[in-house]
């Protein structure tokens, strides 16, 4: 069932109009209620929002400086297409940085952290049945924070925070275009609990966490290798028989 659309009266209560609605469409667009190429239709958007056209202006042009929306000539505001390359980069990156996060965490990682971190691995495992890749990526960031949260290095902990924010600028459900990496995804999750709650050392705790978050870029790129064949395969058919 879909979720109820954002509206300004959910957000804080402090913050202008503008910052409101910039919130409420940076959501929907991160959610992907409004997917790639979706046109940003000002007016209809400030009605459903209960603003003026100027605050949801206001906040599309801050979009736009985010790289999330794209004016395109005689289209108008439209959602920014997702960048694969990007996209890699960016995976790559918290692969080296998270993986070392929650080894430095893990000795601080106590009982009610595991609890916690189980009991959100048991939720996604229940998304598995009526599989929601929203949901699911948003139950797998609360997961990875539980166990990377008591990184002493502030540093490598701020790294790590900036990848999951640019990913979500991305808006990159990796599980939306492989829903069958989410059941494994559960399984490491629950290796990775064990290895920390044996107190396993910190290369292995390490290892297996940069592992986690490769596999699910692997599984990304095979998917759109797979994907970008097929694109040319279907036009050369196209052409061939033009």
């Amino acid at each position: 069932m879909a979720e109820p659309a954002t509206t300004v009266d959910d957000a804080p209560a402090a913050g202008s109009k503008s910052q409101q609605a910039y919130g409420a469409v940076k959501q929907r667009i991160v959610d992907g209620a409004y997917p790639p190429g979706h046109r940003l239709v000002l007016a209809a958007i400030a009605q459903d929002l209960g603003v003026s056209v100027v605050p949801v202006r206001e906040a599309i042009r801050r979009l736009e400086a985010e790289g999330l929306v794209t004016f395109q000539r005689n289209v108008g505001a439209t959602v920014a297409g997702i960048d694969p390359t990007e996209y890699l980069y960016t995976m790559q990156t918290l692969s080296l940085v998270e993986g070392a996060a929650t080894a430095l965490s893990a000795p601080l990682v106590g009982a009610g952290d595991l609890a916690r971190a189980r009991a959100v691995n048991e939720e996604m495992r229940s998304c598995l049945q009526d599989f929601d890749p929203v949901r699911f990526t948003r139950l797998n960031q609360d997961f990875h924070a539980i166990l990377f949260e008591h990184c002493p290095n502030p540093h490598i902990l701020d790294l790590v925070h900036r990848g999951w924010n640019r990913l979500a600028s991305l808006r990159s459900s990796t599980f939306r275009f492989v829903p069958e990496r989410a059941h494994e995804s559960v399984e490491e999750h629950a290796h990775l609990l064990a290895l920390i709650e044996d107190g396993a050392d910190a290369d292995t705790i390490e290892r297996a966490a940069r592992l986690h978050r490769s596999a699910t870029l692997d599984a990304y790129l095979t998917h759109f290798s797979a994907s970008e064949a097929a694109s040319e395969a279907a036009s050369a058919a196209a052409h061939d028989h033009g």
